[in-house]
């Protein structure tokens, strides 16, 4: 049993890298094509090695080194960036290993960061507290979905996108509140830094200086959320039942599981992951809120989406899935602004994302690859 998980595992791995590696080869194909095009404009002679020379010096260098490329800056923003990815990679990879499609992980990850700076800006409460209610508000936008699911059967996708935008709205209008609320400041049209209102309120540093700028230990506290998330559905009870009403809802319920109440709390916990991110990233002093432009949903909540499918769904997986995600939009946005735009770095994870939707027709091929391998190996 221990050698079957272990070759699917491994099977999943390396799909996931084909993935990965045809992405990035289109990436530079694309690079490559725009490069041209800048050359052909100029005016002036040039060879094809000129070209692939440009590509890369240009895009794909920094794409490949990420936040290294301007280290040690870069990198601690790319781990910064890395931490309320994982969070939003298992808030939506939970619930589709429950069978749901928690599409509304932006709204969720919304109203957490207003519960994190509401608990540190106005109640000034402990960094472990200011989290905690992050989640907590995140856990109250998911579950209205979920009830909606499991006591009306209306599909969570129509809602959590409703949700999203209710949510998002709903924060900027108590952040600002005409320039009269505690939490925002109208000089710099932002919330509040929490450092410096509520020092306790800010998530401990690394207290290492190579980052020049203080790093907190918010990377920690996600990787510890995905492995005690591992484990919960993997070896509890619980864990087995919340993946079983995923597998089959009709099954789970004549096998005597609660299948309502399940729903309702696959949900309630997807929306307290994407919150938890949230107040990760809010109550690191990266960024403050910003009412007056946040008028499009945050993105870490659909890069969420992306992060859970390139890891099939794996708490371990997404954590290197977040990072790589982090790691080639941190390095998009070094490319050279005037001959490539940064979206590049979001039209490569898109492919390889779109790639993701082949993984088990690659995982199918490696498996009768492996078999064929292990056949010769048994008839020698």
């Amino acid at each position: 049993m221990n050698k079957r998980r272990i070759a699917s595992g491994l099977q999943m791995l390396l799909s996931a890298l084909v993935c990965i590696l045809v992405g990035l080869v289109i990436g530079f194909l694309v690079l490559t094509v725009l490069s041209y095009t800048s050359l052909a404009a100029a005016g002036q002679p040039f060879t094809m090695g000129d070209v692939i020379t440009q590509a890369y010096n240009s895009g794909f260098k920094q794409l490949l080194m990420g936040g290294f490329y301007l280290a040690p800056r870069a990198v601690r923003n790319e781990i910064a960036l890395t931490a309320p990815l994982i969070m939003t990679g298992l808030s939506v990879g939970f619930a589709f290993k429950t069978g749901l499609f928690n599409i509304g992980a932006a709204g969720q990850y919304a109203v957490g960061a207003f519960g994190g700076l509401l608990f540190s800006l106005v109640f000034k409460l402990p960094w472990y507290l200011c989290l905690v209610g992050a989640a907590l508000f995140g856990a109250l936008w998911g579950a209205i979905p979920g009830i909606f699911k499991a006591y009306l059967n209306i599909n969570e996708v129509i809602t959590s996108i409703m949700f999203n935008w209710i949510g998002l709205y709903a924060v900027n209008t108590l952040t600002y509140m005409g320039g009269n609320s505690p939490m925002y400041n109208l000089k710099t049209t932002k919330t509040w830094p929490v450092a410096a209102v509520s020092p306790q309120s800010a998530i401990p540093d690394l207290g290492t200086t190579y980052f020049k700028k203080p790093a907190t230990i918010a990377i920690f506290l996600a990787v510890a959320v995905a492995l005690i998330l591992y484990v919960v559905l993997n070896k509890t009870t619980f864990g087995y039942e919340l993946k079983a009403c995923g597998y089959s809802k009709t099954a789970a319920k004549y096998a005597g599981i609660n299948e309502k109440r399940n729903i309702v709390l696959s949900m309630t916990i997807s929306g307290a992951l994407a919150g938890f991110g949230a107040g990760l990233y809010y109550l690191s002093g990266v960024a403050e809120w910003q009412p007056l432009v946040s008028t499009v949903l945050p993105g870490m909540g659909f890069d969420g989406i992306s992060v859970a499918l390139l890891a099939s769904s794996n708490p371990l997986g997404i954590i290197f899935s977040a990072l790589f995600i982090s790691h080639i939009s941190t390095g998009g946005g070094m490319m050279n602004a005037g001959m490539f735009p940064p979206e590049i770095a979001d039209v490569i994870s898109g492919v390889i994302i779109y790639l993701c939707a082949f993984m088990m027709l690659f995982r199918t091929a490696l498996s009768k690859l492996f078999t064929r391998k292990k056949g010769k190996g048994g008839n020698e």
